[in-house]
């Protein structure tokens, strides 16, 4: 059975991603806490027309682009705070005021590294038929290769892992990161398969 504690994570890491924020950089467990399940690298798309399967999506994503990083949008819109530019990485670093702070791209936090290394497993559920994350692999921390939006690259590749700026590395090292794949649109969880692959975590 899981615990209260556990559920309660759980839960937090399904919802908006500032709260998530919260949870990692103001919350010292007193204890190895068991799991969290988190989108990581952002999103580069609109849902259901990911930008690199037509000129039309292409044209609406270059659209978005151009005023995702407006303070007020990204003040008022949590979907823009998610927002990665990886053909203009500068602004989305100088200008994200979520995901470039909680994935350390402008600073390191040492109570963010901390926090989530202080998990037992970090599990990471890419939804393989996702219509709404584009690129897909950002929910296993994979994104674009730098400076284009086409090939994308795991997680292993990116500067986060290679300069261990979030402890991912030395957590993999560690058998600590679990990868799980499911065939499924975005956040389309089978009870059962949740109970099969998920519940056994939080026990």
């Amino acid at each position: 059975m899981a615990s209260a504690s556990s559920l309660w994570l759980l839960a937090l890491a399904f919802l908006p991603g500032s709260c998530l924020a919260l949870a990692l950089g103001h919350v010292d467990p007193p204890a190895p806490l068991p799991l969290v399940i988190w989108h990581g690298m952002g999103v580069f798309g609109f849902p259901r027309c990911p930008g690199e399967s037509s000129h039309i999506c292409d044209f609406i994503r270059k659209t978005l682009n151009a005023g995702a990083y407006n303070k007020a949008i990204q003040e008022r819109l949590v979907q823009a705070e998610y927002w990665h530019d990886p053909i203009k990485e500068d602004v989305y670093r100088n200008h994200s005021i979520f995901l470039a702070d909680i994935n350390q791209e402008r600073s390191i936090n040492e109570s963010y590294k901390k926090n989530l290394m202080a998990l037992k497993k970090f599990v990471m559920v890419k939804f393989l038929n996702d219509s709404i994350v584009d690129p897909v692999d950002s929910e296993w921390f994979g994104f674009y290769r730098s400076g284009q939006a086409k090939e994308t690259i795991p997680l292993q590749e990116s500067t986060l892992y290679t300069q261990d700026r979030l402890g991912l590395r030395e957590m993999d090292k560690a058998g600590r990161l679990v990868f799980l794949g499911l065939e499924g649109d975005h956040l389309q969880l089978p009870e059962e398969w949740f109970y099969a692959h998920i519940i056994p975590f939080l026990e």
